[in-house]
């Protein structure tokens, strides 16, 4: 009876991480509803979350690892969720139930789970050998309008993190600001080339349709020329506005995750090259994201395996609570630099 007991209490770990579809199920209903409901993801995520991750205590623990379906369900009803979120969108804002000035709130609001789940769970998949699921987590990225992140977390991100050969790590010192536009022109830039070289080996256009970057561009214009013609150029807009803002999401976690930690070029990655959070609400709303430093450790480990380790830096905050000091540099600086010094 008590290991009974005690398999039951380990599965639940597995349960809890699908909270990262309550905030979809938000947007879905506001984009159906309309008016002050397609704020409500917005204000959930960022002000009931950002309060109680403040509030809710760190959960450690190692040892309630379980094989089940459950990570994989999940996988499948996120992938499902998210293009439910966009045929929403455009949907509310055709039948004009989402109208005027709350275009723009609910393309936020979109934009705000696109930014927590598509991206999040597509970081997840694209680590995936299986065929199936990496072309998932590529479709998520392609919701969000984001060219570069298959490319280069995979192939530059993670062999290189925490040096100068990678714009994702944020230099110590830095504010969010300066890092948003050096990181993403950095991580185009790096991904174009790396794209042209591929495609020249294998003795094919470096400018066409073979490249990656550039067969997601046209794709990008071609869904916002479709969508603006069949719906309207309002839904165009707000496609467009819900991308761009889920990459600034994307922006900050990559931010958070590895600023002011670095290592030598001959130096292998480890646990103390990565912020870690076992904040509640950071762990189970974002699928463990924020125990960053042993993916970056053991990147091919699934999310609902991956542990905390007692040596690796830890945020003042979760995920969700350190946006206003990350967007307010001094505070930041404030908050951060000196657990830092504290490593070294």
């Amino acid at each position: 009876m008590d290991i009974e007991i005690t398999a039951k209490k380990r599965s639940f770990r597995n349960w809890k991480y699908f909270l990262n579809l309550f905030p979809v199920l938000l947007v879905i209903y506001g984009n159906m509803t309309g008016g002050w409901f397609t704020l409500l993801n917005f204000i959930f995520s960022f002000a009931v979350l950002g309060i109680a991750e403040i509030i809710l205590p760190e959960d450690r623990t190692n040892d309630d690892v379980v094989e089940d379906e459950l990570p994989e369900i999940l996988m499948f009803l996120s992938v499902l969720a998210q293009l439910l979120s966009i045929l929403s969108l455009i949907y509310g804002i055709y039948s004009g139930t989402i109208r005027e000035y709350w275009i723009i709130a609910a393309a936020i609001s979109t934009g705000t789970s696109s930014g927590t789940l598509a991206i999040v769970v597509a970081h997840e998949l694209i680590h995936r050998k299986d065929k199936l699921w990496n072309f998932a987590g590529r479709f998520l990225l392609f919701s969000v309008f984001n060219p570069y992140f298959y490319i280069h977390h995979l192939r530059i991100h993670h062999k290189y993190v925490g040096t100068d050969s990678d714009p994702v790590t944020a230099r110590f010192g830095e504010s969010y600001y300066h890092y948003l536009v050096r990181s993403i022109t950095g991580q185009i830039k790096q991904s174009f080339q790396l794209e042209k070289q591929r495609c020249l080996a294998k003795g094919k256009s470096a400018f066409g349709l073979n490249n990656y970057m550039l067969s997601c561009l046209m794709g990008y214009f071609a869904v916002l020329i479709f969508a603006g013609m069949l719906a309207g150029w309002e839904v165009s807009f707000a496609l467009l506005a819900q991308a761009i803002f889920a990459n600034l999401l994307l922006e900050y976690t990559n931010y958070i995750e590895h600023y002011g930690l670095s290592r030598n070029d001959n130096e292998r990655v480890n646990e103390r090259h990565s912020w870690q959070s076992d904040k509640l609400i950071s762990r189970f709303f974002l699928i463990d994201l924020s125990r960053h430093s042993d993916h970056h450790f053991h990147a091919a480990k699934p999310f609902n395996k991956l542990v905390s380790y007692p040596d690796s830096p830890v945020l003042p905050g979760g995920y969700a609570s350190m946006l206003l000091p990350a967007l307010i540099p001094p505070l930041w600086f404030r908050l951060v630099n000196l657990r830092i010094k504290g490593q070294k």
